[in-house]
């Protein structure tokens, strides 16, 4: 023994070659053979052990591996009694020598001593002893490296393992153990090496849920229980995601269902639960981690927990897209990003998200080449058609991504649909926009955003038209008001708001609740046109009522006062004015709604037996304009006129027709013909054929009082106040009578950026006849012959008679014949409507950005246009656009509009307003409106109008609304 100690001692510490010291090893294992007493193999038992655990390098402890396990292969007896349960549960509690029981050298040492020992009897009791041991380590938690080790231990002789409820417990503590693992490393090589120690301990309880499958379902318990813990002082390691691959699959359904119908988990520790979950998807060895994660997903909505989905939808939306960098987890990010994305379809909140990276992921794969990255675009490509279909009103959005994907093929929207309709929540509710929106700064634009409050694009589309809309603006701001609980305070205060917060976005929930029709319900879509009228109205009623109240109380202070001279306004000579038009607006007897919107129409009908003509005046804030019925819709119509049938279908709350051939012309006899390939209508179309004469024949006859029958007639409709602000209302919505479905028309509609107006002078119009008026009768002059005479005329007194009606009624048109001015308008603001479905879709604004102290444009060859000749009268009946390229302010610069889409205010161009459908064609313009230009004056003064309505500058804020938004402003900051 001595000299075998000498030799391993010398051989160790020798200088000889690695050869010579490989055969003096040789030498000293051949001599195992040998006969050696109990005490010479304890020692050399003992020799060889401390060279395994203490050895200096590698090679010592090679030799000594290999001297044991020659020597106890050949006295097995020996070694039994030197390697006993004593000798084991010393080494795992207390070490050996300066080896601390935790270290990995000494598992190994027991794993290679229980090989040379496993068909000795004594094992079993050494088995025992490490199954508590092992317990207890793992209760520890040990490191990767350690655990790896004991799990390959474990994994050879799997009766080491604790059995029953410490089996149970075991499997609890070894997961348990894992949520605590952490990797440091940086090198790829570090890296492998700790996936490779999780997969070993990942592989060990797989074969021990194999062995015992009760102690699976525990298992998973505390999974669970570790992924939803709340605690914020732990955060799970994604080294959990490598046991999701050992579960079987047929288990999804009961255990999702077990844990999303269990009362007693909390919505907070489900959240963390499937927050954690979907970190998984950047472990890169698991699999069906994204198949577990979905089928989460499904799970939460099945029970109608949105609540869950959508914050974690926001909050991980974004993580999961950058694993689609990855190859070795992008195709299960996919599937993960596909579900969230298209499920989530009560917002575009969660896509857009996203949309700022799809870009440049696009362009690096689509040119590395590989076969895997096309055929992931190929899905991946789809998937982004889904969502700009879902949400297509984000123009500003989307342009770059079209222009990235555009070599990929696009689904037909028949498979768009169905992708949408298969994936989608089956909730209801409408309060899912609301609240979740991250703070951010103002954008670039400087201007403010409206917060979608649940489906109310279409107040905030028409609130935004409204800001943008100049005069009306600083009329209300410059507003004195009294009364807090009136709709035009309300409409002050968020006016004030939107050009003085220091919000990104502003939630406007006051005003929804004060302006909302009462038969809107609250969270559906509603119609943007309707709500306008509807809020027009209120605010002209509310303003009369009050000028009523202040008449019957001269001595109460009016409710709606203009700023007078002795309150907080500059001395400026600019505020002045402003005190100065107020004050003339407040005494000119209407409504600050008549003089911004209002203006007037004279509908006629003369009756084409007699030629009694009967007139009547009636006020407007909008102009509704249908469509011309196409040949496809309505057939090709040879009347001399537009029919009334044909108007008909085209106006009204429901509307037929779609795209017609562009009308060149509204004089008498022009024919209707329909034209294939004929360039879109534009908008002076659409007002033209609203204008024009209309005859009401068959079903749709005049009642006439003085034939006292039905008879045919023309109808004619002629402007003959303009407003200030002129709203045209496209009807876009048919109705088909064989298939009772509403539709939307999505012809593209040519927006000038400027029109002329056909305006008539005003002329006192006869009433419709009534109680106390009857229409303008125009009689022949044989109107006192008798009766019978009348009713029964020879055929040359008939002909006469009717020479002699025309010949009269001829005089009565040139004698109510007046001049006709075409009253320019310049484009201010249009609302869209994106979506294929009357009944459903998303609006937002366009607005033109006025930057100038008045806000005031005078394009050049904007001048009145008043003529005489029969044939400038003819021209000048018509509306009219102006080219944009005459125009020097016509909002061709790349930042003259901004594009309102609720929380999201970007620049834009005008171009991109007349170009929305070709590019998008579910977006539509619904709601246009243009603002009348003003003409120089003869001293040259374009500063304000001539009836004072101007106002040259914004007005300085009132103290109440000054405090208030510094109030909020410092709320916001903090």
């Amino acid at each position: 023994l001595n000299i075998m100690d000498k030799i391993l001692e010398g051989l160790i510490s020798s200088d000889h070659s690695v050869p010579v010291k490989r055969a003096i090893v040789k030498k000293v294992v051949e001599a195992a053979e040998n006969d050696v007493t109990q005490e010479q193999c304890r020692a050399l038992f003992t020799l060889t052990t401390r060279l395994i655990l203490l050895g200096d390098d590698a090679f010592q402890k090679q030799i000594g591996l290999q001297v044991l396990e020659a020597y106890a292969r050949y006295h097995r007896p020996e070694f039994e009694l030197f390697f006993c349960k004593d000798f084991v549960l010393c080494l795992l509690q207390q070490g050996y020598g300066q080896l601390e029981h935790r270290d990995a050298a000494i598992i190994d040492y027991i794993h290679c001593c229980l090989r040379l020992l496993i068909s000795c009897p004594s094992v079993l009791e050494t088995f025992s002893v490490i199954q508590v041991e092992v317990l207890r380590m793992v209760c520890e938690r040990p490191e990767p490296a350690l655990c790896a080790r004991l799990s390959t231990l474990l994994s050879d002789f799997m009766q080491c393992i604790p059995r029953e409820k410490s089996g149970v417990l075991f499997c609890q503590q070894l997961v348990r153990t894992i949520s605590c693992f952490q990797c440091f490393a940086s090198e790829e090589r570090e890296l492998r090496e700790y996936v490779g120690q999780v997969t070993k301990v990942s592989t060990l309880l797989q074969n021990i849920w194999k062995a015992e499958p009760a102690t699976l379902l525990p298992s998973l318990q505390e999974v669970f229980a570790i992924i939803s813990s709340t605690d914020p002082s732990f955060e799970p390691s994604i080294a959990l995601a490598s046991l999701v691959q050992h579960i079987p699959v047929q288990m999804i359904t009961v255990l999702i269902k077990s844990l999303t119908t269990d009362q007693n988990v909390r919505d907070a520790s489900m959240t963390k639960a499937l927050s954690r979950m979907i970190d998984w998807l950047s472990w890169p060895l698991a699999q069906h981690v994204d198949t577990w994660v979905i089928a989460l997903l499904k799970g939460l909505a099945a029970v109608q927990k949105f609540t869950i989905l959508i914050d974690v939808t926001l909050l991980k939306i974004e993580l999961v897209f950058s694993r689609l960098w990855y190859p070795i987890v992008r195709q299960g990010a996919l599937s993960v990003l596909s579900h969230m994305l298209l499920s989530f379809q009560h917002s575009p909140e969660a896509f857009h998200l996203v949309v700022p990276h799809v870009r440049s992921l696009v362009q690096t794969l689509h040119t590395d080449g590989l076969p895997t990255s096309q055929t992931f675009l190929l899905q991946f490509t789809e998937l982004i058609h889904c969502m700009m279909y879902q949400y297509s009103g984000f123009p500003d959005l989307y342009d770059h991504i079209l222009e990235a994907i555009k070599d990929f093929p696009k689904p037909s929207e028949e498979k768009i649909k169905l992708v949408l309709n298969q994936s989608a929540w089956t909730s209801q509710s409408n309060s899912f926009a609301s609240g979740l929106l991250r703070p951010a700064g103002k954008s670039e634009t400087g201007r403010t955003g409206l917060i979608n409050l649940g489906n109310t694009c279409y107040m905030n589309s028409i609130i935004q038209t409204l800001f943008m809309a100049t005069d009306f603006r600083r009329h209300v701001l410059s507003l004195h008001l009294n009364g807090s609980n009136i709709v035009m305070k309300r409409l002050q205060l968020l006016f004030a708001f939107l050009a003085h917060t220091q919000r990104a976005a502003y939630a406007p929930r006051n005003f929804l609740e004060a302006s909302r029709p009462p038969w809107f319900n609250v969270g559906s879509q509603q119609d943007c046109s309707e709500y306008l009228r509807f809020l027009l109205e209120r605010l002209h009623e509310e303003e009369k009522t009050l000028h009523v109240l202040q008449l019957a109380k001269p001595k109460v202070a009016s409710l709606v006062e203009p700023i007078s001279r002795d309150t907080t306004i500059s001395e400026d000579r600019k505020d002045s004015h402003l005190v100065e038009a107020e004050n003339r607006c407040a005494n000119d007897g209407r409504t600050l709604i008549e003089r911004m919107f209002g203006g007037k129409l004279i509908t006629g009908i003369r009756c084409m037996q007699c030629n009694s003509i009967s007139e009547k005046e009636e006020p407007f804030t909008d102009l509704s304009l249908a469509f011309c019925p196409s040949s496809s819709s309505q057939g090709s119509p040879k009347a001399e006129r537009p029919t009334e049938e044909g108007k008909v279908l085209c106006q009204g709350s429901v509307n037929g027709g779609s795209e017609a051939p562009e009308s060149t012309n509204l004089a008498t006899n022009v024919q209707y013909e329909p034209v294939r390939n004929e360039p879109p209508l534009s908008v002076p179309d659409l007002v033209n054929y609203f204008l024009a004469p209309e005859i009401l024949d068959e079903d749709n006859a005049y009642f006439c009082e003085k034939c006292v029958s039905l008879q045919r007639a023309e109808r004619t409709m002629k402007v003959v106040s303009a407003p200030e602000y002129l709203i045209l209302t496209l009807l876009r919505f048919s109705y088909d009578a064989k298939s009772h479905i509403r539709k939307k028309i999505l012809d593209n509609v040519i927006i000038p950026p400027a029109l002329r107006l056909p305006v008539h002078a005003s002329v006192t119009p006869v009433q419709w006849s009534s109680a106390s008026s009857s229409p303008l009768q125009v009689d022949s002059p044989e109107s006192s012959e008798n009766l019978a005479k009348k009713l029964k005329p020879s055929q040359g007194e008939e002909e006469e008679h009717r020479k002699l009606r025309l010949d009269e009624a001829e005089k009565m048109t040139r004698g109510r014949e007046t001049s006709v001015q075409s009253v320019p308008y310049m484009l201010s603001s249009v609302v869209v409507h994106s979506g294929v479905s009357s009944e459903s879709g998303h609006y937002y604004s366009y607005g033109r950005n006025i930057n100038g102290a008045d806000g005031t444009q005078h394009p050049a060859g904007l001048s009145p246009v008043k003529q005489d000749s029969a044939s400038d009268q003819a021209a000048c009946s018509l509306c009219t656009s102006d080219q944009g390229d005459s125009l020097p302010n016509a909002g061709l610069e790349a930042r003259d509009w901004l594009l309102f889409n609720d929380s999201r205010v970007t620049y834009t161009s005008l171009q991109s307003v007349q170009n929305i459908t070709n590019r998008f064609p579910k977006d539509t313009a619904y709601v246009l409106m243009y603002r009348k230009q003003e003409l120089p004056t003869l001293n040259g003064n374009e500063g304000q109008m001539a009836n004072g309505m101007r106002l040259s500058a914004e007005p300085p804020l009132q103290k109440e609304l000054l405090d208030a938004i510094i109030k909020d402003n410092k709320l916001y900051l903090q």
